[in-house]
């Protein structure tokens, strides 16, 4: 069965020794995080923090900080079976031609449609509703660094419609509390919630969750095709439907389920300078100007639990996050890029300023076309640097990876460099969103791509002295 909210999945934690209580008082402001940040540099658990000075709503940090943590929240033994099943599901191990072969692919249609969200009339969400006068300061939101503009609201699930095709889109953007009644909405101009504010010619709703299942959560960072409904991955993942109902004050649908629910509107013709924040790539993100959030309805459990993540200098909890994305999409590149082996994105890189993939190279200048590919993939496009290496490295080794880096290039050769648009959030490039990208090529090189010298082969122990080093080790006093 799948977790049918947020408590559900804080008794699964702490039923495995994943999750610390902290009932000693806490302040919102910075303390919270300066702990957070110490626990989860050291591999430590999540923290429900059940006494925050001056509320009476406890805080949980850290939820996804761990692979294990992950696997428990998307409930897998391994994050790579998300990918794997998914493209079971779209793509048959052959296509159907008779009758017969079309009516065996119904009970996976079937099973697709089973994702559909279903929907409620009411649920926990709407124990108790405030239209008259809703205010932010009820929520214990994080002033998480010195240097940010305000508090923040670091986990939100941001419901927004398509003004043309009434599509639906989740996304994940961070909110800085101006006042009790407003807020920035820090979408950027990549993103689809962005897109349909530009498509509205005045004022656009939105609904925000704060705390669900932990499916839904992770959904809301997914780098989904456009058009792609975020709510549909959370039930694939699930493996049951999420439940939506219909907000208070505006025309938008939220888990039933959650916490807590701002409902509001931003206009098109109002901005406001939102930030400096401290942000996932180490560095403070710089103030500039954004939507601003009013909010017109809050609804919420009796006893909700608010939701925060930390984020700073990598790695940190969205390092996990990036990578069940990195698993779970794979396969999906692999259906267009056959020769992609693995890939990597280090917490380092910050998901979005380096890739590393491996590839079975079959013909000069792959690695380069493979680059190309990749930064017209998509989300991909932001990708500052992208290193290709032979199939026989491992990617998830970096030390691995820098070696054949620094040992297999030639700059002048292997060096591609390209204009195009770049992340928000990258602070070095002259223009914002555009700059220059670099592709790497560390794979073996050819004849046929200029290398008319012999390559040396790697230094490997033969296997019979591996083997017979290993039968020996704890004779020799070297073994642990």
């Amino acid at each position: 069965m799948a977790y049918p909210d947020l408590h559900a999945f804080i008794s699964k934690l702490e039923s495995h020794g994943l999750l610390k209580r902290i009932s000693t008082e806490v302040d919102a402001h910075l303390e919270i995080t300066e702990i957070t940040d110490r626990v989860s540099k050291q591999g430590g658990p999540a923290l429900l923090f059940e006494n925050v000075k001056g509320y009476n709503m406890p805080v949980i940090t850290n939820a996804f900080g761990s692979i294990e943590r992950m696997q428990l929240a998307l409930e897998v033994e391994s994050l790579d079976q998300i990918g794997a099943e998914l493209i079971s599901m779209i793509q048959p191990e052959e296509m159907p031609v008779t009758l017969m072969d079309k009516l065996k692919t119904l009970p996976k249609l079937a099973r697709l449609s089973s994702f559909l969200p279903k929907h409620v009339k009411t649920g926990p969400c709407k124990e108790v509703i405030n239209k008259d006068n809703p205010s932010l300061a009820e929520l214990p939101v994080l002033h998480c660094w010195p240097e940010d503009g305000g508090p923040f609201i670091t986990l939100p699930l941001v419901f927004t419609r398509d003004p043309i095709t009434g599509r639906r889109n989740l996304g994940m953007y961070r909110m800085q509390i101006f006042d009790e009644r407003t807020t920035g909405m820090h979408w950027h101009i990549h993103k689809d919630a962005a897109e349909h504010y530009r498509k509205n010619n005045s004022r656009m709703p939105v609904a925000v969750a704060i705390g669900a299942d932990p499916a839904t959560i992770y959904a809301a960072t997914a780098p989904l095709p456009h058009g792609i409904d975020e709510i549909m991955l959370a039930g694939f993942l699930r493996k049951e439907p999420v439940e939506l109902v219909k907000c208070e004050t505006v025309d938008l649908e939220v888990p039933a389920r959650a916490e807590i629910i701002l409902e509001g509107y931003v206009d098109l013709n109002e901005t406001k300078l939102e930030g400096p924040f401290g942000d996932h790539t180490g560095y403070y993100s710089l103030a500039d100007q954004y939507p601003v959030f009013h909010l017109t309805c809050i609804t919420r459990r009796k006893k909700p639990v608010y939701t925060a993540t930390i984020v700073g200098r990598p790695p940190m909890e969205d390092a996990y996050l990036g990578k069940a994305t990195e698993r779970i999409f794979l396969p999906l590149m692999r259906m267009q890029l056959s020769e992609v082996v693995d890939m990597n994105m280090p917490p380092e890189g910050v998901f979005h300023n380096c890739v590393i993939v491996s590839i079975n190279k079959r013909y000069p200048g792959q690695a380069k076309k493979v680059m190309c590919a990749l930064w017209g993939m998509g989300l991909m496009m932001l990708a500052k640097m992208i290193i290709v290496v032979d199939a026989e490295v491992n990617v998830q080794n970096v030390s691995e990876v820098m070696w054949r880096v620094f040992n297999n290039t030639d700059p002048r050769r292997d060096v591609l460099m390209v204009d195009g648009p770049l992340d928000a959030l990258d602070h070095s490039s002259p223009l914002p969103h555009y700059g220059s990208k670099m592709g790497i090529d560390a794979t073996t090189k050819w004849p046929e791509e200029g290398h008319t010298r012999q390559w040396p082969g790697d230094i490997v122990m033969a296997e019979d002295i591996k083997e017979l080093v290993n039968r020996k080790w704890q004779s020799y006093g070297l073994g642990i």
